[in-house]
């Protein structure tokens, strides 16, 4: 009997790797070469005499109603010239982020196979940190200037805020910026259907960057992960208890899905816990629903949080 068990978890273990590779396979043979614009350079190494050719090249950089004064400041002032050396500082060669940019979208047009490769421009922009990324059809927009790394001096920034400004950052953002263009705002307006939501854009993750680990997925400490792993049958307990699952209480997002130095139980633990715990266990509650239904990415993306709910067989772990 011992054998045979045996048996049977190494046959699972080896047909798990022979489905993962011929993912990786199916992926690697799609071709995709990206067009990456280095627009920070140009912006920053143009004369300011020639700044009228630069934006008729690329004029969706330069909003009507901005007289010419603010370019030419920007291109001049000594604070932007400093933040334009600390990029190419870290980004001088491309190259490699080029390179693993390539890979996700192979891995992202093996799933969404209509996917239009898109054009890549690399900018200094205004420390926008909600923005770090912007993926809109055909264009991929990066703010290289906020992957400098937490501690760099030019980061006025709360910890929990920070803590993701860092290179390996830059595919995650990519890939929830194309998770949010993919996936639909719900209808459902209740706690649980915006934990399902954001839990999509972690599981597209899983998908898109196998070789990623979950900390660097959600963008936590190994720390903050250890913490949400411990006490996900409290918090479940607790989200029922409180009949919070089906509450459209708006206050809820903000106490646990948006970004926060820590999550608002109003209880003692609330100052040992991450923010964004309901996006944690959201990501739980899909990945249980993927695992006992045999769907696609793209109808992931579409299915009802109710309908993931129900169907997701989800039990935290004790």
């Amino acid at each position: 009997m011992k054998t045979c068990v045996i048996f049977l978890v190494l046959s699972f273990f080896f047909l798990s790797c022979n489905t993962k590779n011929k993912t990786e396979n199916s992926a690697e043979a799609i071709p995709v070469v990206l067009e990456v614009v280095r627009f920070d350079k140009i912006f920053f190494e143009t004369e300011p005499q020639d700044l009228t050719k630069v934006k008729k090249e690329f004029p969706f950089f330069f909003p009507a109603g901005n007289d010419d004064a603010v370019w030419l400041d920007k291109m001049q002032n000594p604070l932007w010239r400093e933040l334009y050396t600390e990029v190419q500082k870290k980004f001088s060669n491309f190259d490699s982020c080029k390179a693993q940019l390539e890979t996700t979208f192979q891995n992202i047009k093996h799933y969404f196979p209509k996917t239009k490769t898109p054009k890549v421009f690399t900018v200094i922009s205004e420390m926008d940190y909600n923005n770090k990324v912007i993926y809109a059809d055909s264009l991929l927009i990066i703010s290289l200037e906020m992957y400098l790394g937490k501690e760099h001096k030019f980061y006025q920034f709360p910890d929990y805020i920070k803590q993701n400004f860092e290179p390996q950052q830059l595919l995650p953002d990519v890939v929830e910026s194309f998770a949010k263009s993919q996936i639909p705002p719900s209808k459902e307006k209740s706690f649980l259907a915006a934990m399902i939501n954001v839990g999509k854009e972690l599981y597209l993750k899983d998908m898109l960057l196998p070789d990623y680990n979950d900390s660097d997925k959600i963008g936590y400490t190994s720390e903050q992960l250890q913490w949400c792993e411990e006490n996900e049958s409290y918090m479940w307990r607790y989200f029922i208890e409180d009949q919070l699952l089906y509450n459209d209480d708006p206050k809820l997002v903000p106490r646990f899905i948006s970004p926060a130095p820590f999550s608002k139980f109003y209880l003692e633990i609330d100052n040992e816990s991450p923010g964004r715990v309901g996006t944690w266990i959201g990501w739980q509650i899909v990945r249980s629903y993927m695992k006992n239904n045999e769907v696609s990415l793209p109808q992931l993306t579409h299915t009802s949080a109710k309908e993931i709910f129900e169907k997701s067989k989800y039990k935290p772990k004790k």
